[in-house]
């Protein structure tokens, strides 16, 4: 039982900050690591509550991906995907190349508390620079700003510099406004989850099982279920508060795991 509540909080920890500026992968990695969690062998367990929480995004704004890809032959509809693959394509070409580098990184907790703390104060940062957004809608990006983007994105490679506040951050700084900027980070998730999960599977395919198949769809639901109520409230939260409140989180949460982390 041990073992499935320790697969409950984990999901809950992915689904909760997958979508939000304060880092998935450094909350997983210092989480498991106070749990002393063990799960099953080649990263099944992290891989499979990462697609959960995809899965969110696509039940949440499946109206969009439907309308879009209905639609092709419409301007509006040929730019959103244009923006989407460009700003993919720079965290594809790095994570082709540097995932050595990257999973020895990611084995190392300390360095994901200290990106977490940094990162905290650069959000707060640039929350004071940003001024009046130039673009209102994800159509409207043009493919410079995408590519510079998706550019920011390869930072969130450094456990603890998180996907979506790269992506966020740098958009603001573009001139993206918050609203834009979140759903942006959103539709951007699913290629490169999706993208990092089956190069992920595609490296340790000699080591993936599925033993204890109950405890990895364990934390898929609860990863999904959490990530759904993300998706379906961020908006409106950055909308009335920005993103300071998750600098300060962010500050926090990466201070107390260093001094934990230090202290043993």
């Amino acid at each position: 039982m041990s073992a499935y509540f320790d697969a409950l909080i984990l999901g809950l920890v992915e689904g909760l900050t997958e979508f939000l500026p304060i880092s998935s992968t450094a909350h997983l990695l210092l989480v498991g690591d106070m749990l002393g969690f063990q799960g099953p062998p080649g990263k099944t367990f992290e891989i499979v509550i990462q697609l959960g929480s995809i899965l969110a995004i696509c039940v949440v704004y499946w109206g969009k991906l439907w309308s879009v890809a209905s639609s092709l032959n419409q301007p509006g509809s040929r730019a959103f995907v244009r923006n989407i693959v460009i700003a993919f394509l720079p965290a594809g070409i790095a994570g082709a190349f540097l995932y050595k580098y990257i999973r020895q990184l990611l084995d190392t907790p300390v360095v994901a508390a200290v990106a977490l703390i940094v990162g905290g104060f650069i959000i707060l940062l640039i929350e004071k620079m940003v001024h009046k957004p130039l673009v209102h809608t994800v159509e409207d990006i043009s493919p410079r700003r995408a590519l510079a983007i998706g550019a920011c994105q390869v930072l969130a490679m450094v456990p603890g510099v998180s996907r979506a506040g790269a992506t966020i951050m740098g958009s603001l700084l573009l001139g993206v406004d918050r609203r834009t900027a979140t759903e942006f980070s959103f539709f951007l998730a699913i290629p490169t989850m999706i993208g990092a999960s089956v190069y992920s599977i595609y490296k340790n395919w000699a080591d993936l099982s599925f033993d204890n198949g109950a405890l990895i769809a364990f934390g898929f639901v609860a990863a999904f279920l959490a990530a759904l109520l993300v998706v379906r409230s961020l908006v409106v939260f950055v909308g009335r508060h920005g993103f300071a409140p998750f600098a300060w989180y962010r500050i926090v949460f990466g201070g107390t795991m260093l001094v934990l982390l230090l202290s043993r």
